[in-house]
């Protein structure tokens, strides 16, 4: 299996996360900049992601990334966030920690011009026993202003 560059890994971190304020903060609780695991370790957590996926993404053994995590990123969030003695019970309570410390970043919410068009089609693709598939098409044109955020859909038709 082909896997990613370590810095090519977790990049949806970016998208929620002010990552070069996070970076620059953690750098001065180290006392030095953050190394690329470090970095890869911290944007998995921020993806939600568990040590053993980190693991598993990053060609690593399990106990290795929980181990780097317990030594050397868990004790400089706690610094940073000043959690002193607290201890962090589980991974994904570094997520949350950091958007109540304010590292999320915020979206403006998209108003839209245009509302929606008073007829759309409906067509009923597949009918199968226990399964039905209904295909709604609905065709809409909206102005985008230069601050448009894009939203990936899934299509799970199959």
């Amino acid at each position: 299996m082909l896997r990613l560059a370590i810095n090519k890994q977790f990049v949806e971190a970016e998208k929620a996360f002010d990552l070069d304020r996070l970076y620059e903060d953690l750098a001065a609780v180290k006392g030095k900049g953050l190394t690329t695991t470090e970095k890869a370790y911290l944007r998995g957590l921020l993806c939600d992601c568990s040590p053993a996926t980190m693991a598993d993404k990053l060609n690593k053994a399990k106990n290795t990334v929980a181990v780097n995590l317990s030594n050397t990123l868990y004790p400089y969030l706690k610094m940073l966030l000043n959690r002193g003695t607290c201890r962090i019970n589980h991974w994904r309570n570094v997520g949350e920690w950091l958007r109540k410390a304010g590292y999320e970043r915020s979206f403006e919410p998209i108003t839209m011009i245009t509302t929606l068009p008073a007829q759309a089609t409906v067509n009923i693709e597949k009918i199968k026993k226990d399964q039905l598939l209904i295909n709604v098409n609905i065709r809409m044109i909206a102005s985008l202003s230069p601050h448009t955020y894009y939203v990936n859909l899934i299509d799970d038709d199959e």
